[in-house]
């Protein structure tokens, strides 16, 4: 004869499917997080190879291509319906909250875009200069629009000012990632030159 223990039978079947349904949402928004953080890293490297466009104004559609991508591919992460049209309006509004204040406007962007068409110092200071700005930019877009969605919200509830402080937080920490960087590609540049160095002197010894 069968004895039940507690805890068995329907109600604790109910407690293990729960808990086990409750793991593997956690276990699914975790990944979707790190495919979309992969995905924005990514990208962001795109948006600053494309920032190195020499042409004019051909920079710049570039850089809005792709981050048109980026957002696409982040609605299809979490599910989100995604419409081209109020993808372009949503990057063209939250433009100026993320990119730094000294370049905040689209003229301003366009400015550092034509001065690539200067010859000399001119072709030198947009090529430094486009690339940081748009890198950093589409980084930072992406890191909001993962909030958005993780949180559940679509294109359709976006509201740039309601992400103020976290766009401040986020590009503090771009910041902060370029500064981290800098040294260590620095660091590599004297480690290559070593073995060259000490072939020649063994050669004139």
């Amino acid at each position: 004869m069968t004895q039940e223990t507690p805890g068995s039978g329907a109600t604790g079947g109910a407690e293990s499917a729960e808990v086990t349904t409750g793991l593997k949402s956690e276990t699914t928004q975790q990944s979707r997080d790190e495919l979309a953080s992969q995905l924005v890293d990514r990208l962001s490297l795109w948006s600053g190879a494309a920032g190195l466009i020499p042409v004019p104004l051909v920079d710049i559609a570039a850089v809005g291509g792709v981050q048109l991508h980026m957002l696409r591919r982040l609605s299809e992460i979490y599910g989100v319906p995604f419409s081209e049209n109020r993808g372009k309006s949503i990057l063209a509004s939250i433009a100026g909250a993320v990119i730094p204040a000294s370049t905040a406007n689209t003229a301003a962007i366009g400015t550092m875009s034509l001065i690539k068409g200067l010859p000399g110092f001119g072709s030198v200071i947009g090529a430094l200069t486009m690339p940081v700005v748009s890198a950093g930019a589409t980084w930072v877009i992406g890191k909001v629009f993962i909030q958005h969605f993780a949180s559940g919200g679509t294109l359709l509830d976006f509201n740039p000012p309601d992400y103020r402080e976290f766009i401040k937080v986020q590009r503090e920490k771009f910041a902060a990632r370029r500064s981290a960087a800098a040294p260590q590609a620095q660091s590599t540049a004297p480690n290559a030159a070593e073995p060259a160095s000490k072939g020649t002197a063994t050669s004139s010894a």
